[in-house]
């Protein structure tokens, strides 16, 4: 079966930071592009960031996390990680990470064609 399993959320304040992980089953992760999508309550899921595969590289970020996300791919263990820093109670969401094809443009524009269950993170004020 092909998983993408979230983890990490939580509760966090103001200016807190959390890491989430996203363990890949089933598939390379080294073949696609993957990323996260948040969808905070009553509004659109929405892109946060993706990698264009672990060879490739190259990272692209939603203009509201840019500076303080921070997307990496650990191969070995077949995981991608969001690093989220200087949390905002705005980005009190569900995470969730999900693959796309990692040719063309569709990690840039964060044009996800599957994605995992998802963890929750809430940010107080």
């Amino acid at each position: 079966d092909v998983q993408l399993q979230a983890s990490g959320g939580g509760l966090v304040q103001t200016g807190g930071s959390l890491r989430l992980s996203c363990a890949a089953s089933g598939f390379n992760l080294d073949d696609y592009a993957i990323g996260w999508l948040r969808q905070a309550p009553g509004k659109e899921r929405e892109g946060v960031a993706c990698v264009a595969g672990s060879f490739d590289g190259t990272t692209y970020y939603a203009d509201f996390v840019k500076g303080r996300f921070t997307i990496s791919i650990d191969s070995a263990k077949n995981t991608v990680y969001l690093q989220m820093n200087n949390l905002r109670p705005e980005d009190t969401a569900i995470y969730y990470c999900a693959t796309t094809n990692p040719y063309g443009s569709r990690c840039p524009r964060m044009d996800f064609t599957s994605w995992g269950q998802g963890t929750q993170v809430t940010v107080s004020s």
